[in-house]
């Protein structure tokens, strides 16, 4: 089944990735379109967050990963994390990586760092951007980021990475240890991502929001896109409401 139409942004084909002996992504390829959110849904474990450090170049030391990633018609193959930054990917990783005794402002600053070294004059254009979509980081701008709620941590990675202008962001897991109300103004937001034509990957275990907020979707277990298609038509289809969305019968 194809995606919708749309320039395609990323570009993953036959992606194999390694941990020494073990294969833990077998042949993983998948499209991200201008102006779409894409999720992988999929068990923990199935090898999600293998999939968006092999596309960001960010593999732990003794991994290796072979096939094709390509932005914008390039391969990205050999490119170190900041140049792929550069180009216009972003990772929040699932951990979110914050520098907690830095104030919020100061976190986001150094999430537009790549674009002042190479010597962009209006580097901190997205500040404004970053602060209407998330009215409580500029309420707390002076607030050490360790004294944030996990909720507000979470929108403080997401507006550090959308510091850096990019083209496609990848999210890990953004619901991770967040409380309902909290995962559904995250999801909300991600949504809203789509007006400042940010496509977004999002890697999520929460299938029910995912699809909810996706406009296509792949299904990942044990190291293999197993199904795809638009989010609806997943969200709907038998298999996957008894594997993922809570109605399996016991």
């Amino acid at each position: 089944m194809t995606q919708q139409n749309g320039k395609v942004l990323l570009d993953v084909s036959d992606l194999h990735v390694r941990y020494g002996k073990v294969e833990a992504l077998h042949g993983g390829a998948l499209q991200v379109r201008e102006g779409q959110i894409v999720t992988v849904i999929g068990p923990n474990g199935a090898g999600k967050s293998t999939l968006l450090n092999a596309i960001m170049g960010s593999l732990p030391s003794g991994a290796g990963a072979t096939g094709n990633v390509s932005y914008l018609g390039h391969s990205m193959s050999g490119m170190e994390v900041e140049e792929r930054v550069a180009r216009g990917l972003s990772l929040v990783p699932e951990k979110r990586e914050l520098f907690s005794t830095m104030s919020v402002e100061d976190n986001l600053q150094l999430g537009a760092y790549k674009r002042k070294k190479n010597g962009e004059a209006n580097y901190m254009d997205q500040l404004d951007a970053v602060y209407d979509l998330f009215p409580r980081l500029l309420e707390r701008r002076k607030q050490a980021s360790g004294t944030l709620s996990g909720g507000e941590r979470q929108m403080l990675a997401v507006g550090r990475a959308l510091m850096a202008k990019p083209q496609v962001l990848m999210l890990d897991e953004p619901s991770l240890g967040l409380a309902p109300l909290i995962t559904k103004e995250i999801f909300h937001i991600i949504s809203a991502l789509r007006q400042t034509g940010v496509a977004t990957l999002l890697i999520e275990q929460n299938a029910r929001a995912a699809l909810q907020v996706a406009d296509y979707a792949y299904v990942l277990e044990m190291g293999e896109l197993v199904m795809q298609g638009p989010a609806t038509e997943l969200a709907g289809n038998k298999q996957i409401i008894e594997s993922y969305l809570g109605f399996a019968k016991h």
